[in-house]
């Protein structure tokens, strides 16, 4: 009897954990890696030159990895030297919401996922022509799509 409880506790401990843990890495009803999660639900950077597309040349589009949003095209993606994917603008207007972020003692302007508002990364006004903008994503909040599919 005595082990019956113990195994039931256990049980009941490790299913708490279980449900605790996935709903810690969920985002608009999706489950994702940790990492992902620490990116888009709580607005965290990954670390320069880490991200699968930072220097990513394939040709395709780049959708939110928490909605399937498209956000973004390879014939906008410029190489910033920043580290992280850099665009100097979107794939089509609305597509991602601008939000003012005085994080860290600095005022920048943080870019969000206009479906779903997951963290995307932070615009500059230090990239190319024609638009004069950059959009530094973390890559952690992309998928691609290849033009052929």
């Amino acid at each position: 009897m005595k082990h019956s409880i113990f195994y039931l506790f256990l049980f009941f401990f490790v299913s708490c954990e279980a449900q605790n843990s996935s709903e810690e890495n969920s985002f608009n009803g999706r489950i994702l890696p940790e990492n992902v999660c620490r990116v888009v639900k709580d607005g965290g950077t990954e670390r320069p030159f880490t991200g699968e597309f930072w220097d990513h040349k394939a040709e395709g589009i780049y959708i939110c990895v928490a909605c399937d949003n498209p956000l973004f095209s390879s014939e906008n993606k410029y190489k910033s030297g920043s580290g992280w994917p850099s665009y100097y603008d979107v794939l089509n207007e609305g597509k991602v919401k601008k939000v003012d972020d005085l994080s860290f003692g600095m005022r920048r302007i943080e870019i969000q996922c206009a479906e779903c508002e997951g963290h995307l990364g932070h615009l500059f006004n230090d990239g190319p022509q024609p638009t004069g903008m950059r959009y530094c994503v973390n890559s952690a909040s992309l998928k691609f799509i290849p033009k052929n599919q």
